[in-house]
């Protein structure tokens, strides 16, 4: 391709909405444009990243016994409003605002797809009768769609994404571990083959539903999320998931309550500072409205509440926490409670009360006297206050000591790239997907979900691979292997080599970027830089006087001379021995049987 004839511009200054990161170098490079908040144009350079990207996972999912298919981006939106038969909300509640709605021109009532669990499930209803049509394997790399409340980190985080979504089907647990350990391993090598340094970690499946569950982290300070690892083990999970050890406090004789007078002490660290105490021995209420219910979530002041740990709690609960959120003025006021100065004394049964575990380890707590200014010391369970659902909701933090092994926990930022777990039959009751076993009764199908983020990658990639200049690709993603730069090209001797070099290289099969602009070579090694391309190869005047083409790794700073009739045969071995290491890679990204690997670098 010559970049005279390319559909795209590089921009020498970061664009004016510019959120940095990898959505500045995507932009300046020329990969994508922005439509509309969350909203992308991929250009020809950002396009072919994607179908490499894709059929890298694609021969991923093949190779594991995947089936593609193509399903519908248009639903019903019926099929998202119905309920699971334990009563928990439905999945358009549990989407609540993300859920892209729309009517057709009869007012049937429809909606974008953000994920494809109810579609495959109708389908499997259709085709797997008998307990020899299963195990399946059905996948496909389709557009997503979610109304994000507050798209960012530019395609980290928007609102029409590109996402592979796999679902598997079995007749037995047995089964679904066999299926839930192949797209494990599969992950791993697609992950690794796209050039990535990435962790797996134990996630909550949140509104997709399910049991056993692990997200993907690649490792980026610009991510969204925290993984918490033990530096001792092999524990690692999100922070909507982590567990941790809890410090027991020494016990002490109950005291009887004693209001006091704490002016301005709205905070943990205020009043822990006033009355001279640790922050550990103080109740952290915070008040929250869910399913039209208000909650008081209470824990231990040393610690943080934990919203999608006190989410699930409340779904378990049989309360639509879709719309959690933090209890508004007028909430508070029709409750009688005191922001800044509420605890879970003398609350009647209206507000549902849920604490956390760590509030069993200690006692002679200091808690909110529900008056302005005033707080009660010697707080203590179950002689002053009752509890309605013991649970944790505490966030894990850095230095806790992992419930594991007694090693240290540490915070690693990252952002999902790819999360895999085991639904069970969720699904299946609720849409008729079942089987006949060998005696002729009938099961509902186990059904595993497996996501991987394929615009997501791109993010991250540029996030992880990239300096001062531009971005660095892979080898195995990268847009073109080499950026040709032809200088002094008014030159005839000089213009008639770089024809040719690209004309061979071309009729070679090497996918190479020509840039036959007539630009100094300043604004040119700059575009190069930019762009990333994994080799650059410049051929001018001053290349050919000393002996030939100008060779340079996009990641290395020295460069060297090949003879131009070597050239060919020099830049193949290259992008040879760069698609290699990917590939060597991902085969040690698979861990041996019963070995288990949280990191790949």
């Amino acid at each position: 391709m010559r970049v005279s004839q390319q559909l795209t511009k590089t921009l020498r200054e970061a664009p004016r909405d510019s959120e940095g990161g990898n959505q500045e170098l995507l932009v300046r490079a020329g990969f994508i444009r922005q439509l509309t908040a969350g909203v992308y144009s991929y250009l020809p350079m950002g396009d072919r990243v994607i179908r490499k990207i894709s059929q890298i996972v694609r021969e991923e999912m093949d190779r594991a016994g995947g089936q593609e298919v193509t399903l519908p981006v248009l639903h019903p939106r019926e099929i998202w409003e119905k309920k699971p038969a334990d009563g928990r909300p439905s999945r358009a509640e549990a989407y609540g605002g993300e859920l892209f709605s729309l009517k057709d021109r009869k007012g049937r009532d429809m909606a974008l797809g953000p994920t494809h669990e109810e579609v495959v499930a109708i389908l499997a209803s259709e085709f797997m009768k008998s307990y020899r049509d299963i195990p399946q394997l059905i996948y496909q790399i389709q557009w997503k769609f979610r109304d994000q409340f507050r798209p960012r980190g530019g395609l980290l985080r928007t609102r029409e994404f590109l996402m592979k979504d796999l679902y598997s089907f079995d007749v037995d647990q047995e089964g679904l571990d066999v299926s839930y350990r192949k797209m494990a391993d599969a992950y791993r090598a697609a992950f690794t083959r796209c050039g990535m340094r990435f962790i797996v970690i134990h996630a909550d499946s949140g509104a997709i539903g399910g049991k056993a569950s692990q997200e993907f982290i690649a490792i980026t300070p610009a991510g969204e999320d925290d993984a918490i690892v033990c530096s001792n083990c092999d524990y690692a999970a999100n922070r909507e998931k982590a567990e941790f050890v809890r410090t027991e406090l020494p016990r002490e004789p109950e005291l009887p309550l004693e209001e006091v007078y704490t002016p301005g002490c709205t905070s943990i660290a205020d009043l822990a500072a006033f009355l001279g105490i640790p922050e550990a021995k103080t109740m952290k209420t915070v008040c929250y409205g869910a399913g039209g219910k208000l909650v008081l979530a209470v824990v231990r002041g040393d610690l943080e509440i934990n919203e999608i740990k006190l989410t699930n709690t409340l779904y378990h609960a049989g309360i639509n926490a879709a719309n959690l959120h933090l209890a508004t003025p007028e909430e508070l006021e029709q409750a009688g409670i005191v922001a800044g100065y509420t605890s879970p004394l003398n609350k009647g049964a209206e507000v549902l009360i849920v604490a956390d575990l760590s509030l069993k380890l200690g006692n002679n707590f200091v808690a909110g006297a529900n008056k302005v200014d005033y707080h009660v010391k010697n707080v203590n369970y179950p002689r002053d206050f009752r509890v309605d659902i013991w649970e944790d909701i505490a966030s894990a933090y850095e230095g806790a000591q992992c419930v594991h092994c007694g090693g240290t926990l540490h915070s690693i930022r990252g952002s999902e790239i790819g999360h895999i777990f085991k639904i069970g039959t969720l699904y299946s009751e609720m849409f008729g997907a079942t089987y006949l076993d060998a005696e002729g009764i009938s099961h509902p199908i186990l059904m595993g979900s497996y996501g991987i983020g394929i615009t997501r990658i791109i993010a991250t990639v540029v996030e992880q691979s990239s300096d001062e200049k531009g971005i660095i690709w892979p080898m195995s993603i990268a847009p073109y292997h080499v950026a040709l730069v032809g200088l002094d090209l008014d030159k005839p001797e000089t213009a008639q080599a770089a024809e040719q070099l690209y004309a061979d290289l071309t009729a070679a099969g090497v996918e190479v970027l020509y840039d036959d602009r007539p630009e100094s070579a300043g604004v040119k090694f700059n575009d190069a830089d930019l762009i990333g391309l994994p080799l650059r190869a410049v051929v001018s005047k001053r290349s050919l006087k000393n002996g030939g083409v100008e060779l340079k790794l996009r990641s290395q700073k020295e460069s060297r001379i090949v003879q131009l009739a070597d050239a060919v045969t020099v830049i193949r071995e290259e992008i040879r021995k760069g698609m290699a290491l990917t590939h060597a890679e991902a085969s040690l990204a698979v861990p041996p049987q019963g070995m288990p690997r949280h990191a790949s670098v």
